[in-house]
């Protein structure tokens, strides 16, 4: 195979897969996504998803695509919807449903291995962690800062990531 035929192949599969995972997210009741799991929740060293303002996130998350809405019944993460606390439980498990996207959308990257020479696998690798870190780093800083304003709601600052810390209602709003 040429070159360009190559990178058309891996052109569709990216764009396939990625649809594919999707798709199937969006599928996942919701019952899936209200809480975290192994992968989805947070660290302490994130300390409630203010790590990531140190990457100045605020100044470039709104450039990132958004696709929540492309599949009927899917929700946009571009804004809320309202900002009682059944709403930003919502909208922490639609984060949570685009963090595993994204988190599922580069184990494809290895099978680019069976008709990619080595150095367009490594490009494909590298386009994997470029285009879905950025996005996974937002879904995360993002769920942190509604987790943090819903546990406030409810009284509870006992997470290690929060614990003694003063409350920054104004900062803290999603």
């Amino acid at each position: 195979m040429s070159l360009p035929q190559i990178v058309a192949i891996d052109a569709l599969v990216w764009a396939t897969w990625s649809a594919v995972v999707g798709y199937a997210a969006r599928r996942l009741p919701r019952a899936r996504v209200d809480h975290d799991g192994p992968l989805t929740r947070m660290r302490p060293w994130e300390r409630g998803g203010r790590i990531y303002e140190r990457l100045r996130i605020r100044r470039w998350k709104h450039r990132l695509p958004e696709l929540g809405d492309a599949f009927r019944g899917g929700v946009s993460k571009r804004a809320l919807a309202s900002y009682d606390t059944p709403a930003l439980e919502r909208f922490a498990a639609e984060t949570r449903r685009a963090e595993l996207v994204h988190w599922a959308i580069p184990v494809i990257a290895p099978s680019f291995a069976l008709w990619n020479p080595p150095w367009l696998l490594a490009a494909m690798a590298a386009y994997a962690l470029v285009a879905n870190l950025p996005c996974l780093v937002v879904q995360r800083y993002n769920r942190g800062r509604l987790v943090r304003v819903i546990e406030r709601r409810a009284g509870r600052t006992d997470r290690p990531e929060t614990r003694g810390q003063p409350a920054r209602a104004a900062r803290d709003r999603p």
